[in-house]
């Protein structure tokens, strides 16, 4: 018995000291700029091994000079109430849920018909804060044991952070094509200018452009993409900046 007790002991104790590394790196954070993140870490590896050269694009530029549209777009697209929720939305994770548990039904359904079938597209209910958490520090595998540990995280950002640091490196470090990371490249990329003159309508789209970003970085005629935009355009006014 005691050998079981010892093999417990040791994975709680290896388990608090990861939840002190983890809470000790973003309390670091709110002082210190991050260099990378987990996922940017793991796209280079995989663009490196798959294309043999990596092109990798990113500029850290302050809070201050970030055009007030695109934060006002990426809330207003990505996540309305986040000046106001704890880091999660839970009503928007059991929506998610209810749309995941019906779409799975329906692909089950549609499988007795055929002999294959597609899976079913699952959708999330991630916060602004949740995304930074699971970027930052986060392996992409989709498990329950992960799923706990980006909560964690997220209550950690929340505590630790003002929600203009959280946005702040949200927008410096999230995707925006292939191997460009950050609104200042995005903005130099797609716009050749800087993230602070960004228009409404440049900012609406680059929001829309979050959730695929590889995707649309193909189709910059989409037709979704400036329909999208336009909608997003009109929400901005209602998004409250930190």
């Amino acid at each position: 018995m005691k050998p079981v007790l010892r093999l417990v002991a040791l994975l709680l104790a290896t388990a608090f000291l990861l939840q002190v590394f983890f809470v000790g790196r973003v309390a670091l954070m709110t002082l210190v700029d991050p260099q990378s993140t987990s996922f940017q870490r793991s796209e280079a590896w995989r663009v490196t091994t798959e294309k043999g050269s990596l092109r990798w694009r990113q500029q850290w530029v302050p809070y201050e000079q970030i055009s007030d549209h695109l934060k006002r777009a990426v809330i207003a697209s990505e996540d309305g109430d986040f000046i106001n929720h704890d880091g999660v939305e839970w009503e928007a994770i059991e929506k998610a849920w209810q749309k995941n548990s019906k779409a799975e039904e329906q692909a089950a359904k549609r499988s007795q018909l055929r002999a294959t079938t597609r899976p079913p597209k699952i959708v999330g209910g991630s916060t602004i804060t949740q995304q930074l958490a699971k970027n930052l520090l986060l392996s992409g595998e989709r498990t329950l044991l992960r799923k706990g540990q980006e909560f964690v995280l997220t209550l950690a950002l929340e505590l630790l952070m003002s929600k203009q640091r959280i946005l702040e490196i949200y927008l410096n470090s999230v995707e925006w094509g292939e191997g460009i990371f950050g609104a200042e490249a995005a903005a130099q990329h797609y716009y050749r200018k800087s993230a602070a003159k960004l228009t409404a309508y440049e900012a609406a789209r680059l929001s829309v452009m979050l959730p695929r970003p590889k995707y649309f970085e193909k189709l910059p005629n989409s037709g979704y993409l400036a329909s999208r935009a336009s909608t997003i355009t009109a929400r901005m006014g209602d998004a409250v900046l930190p």
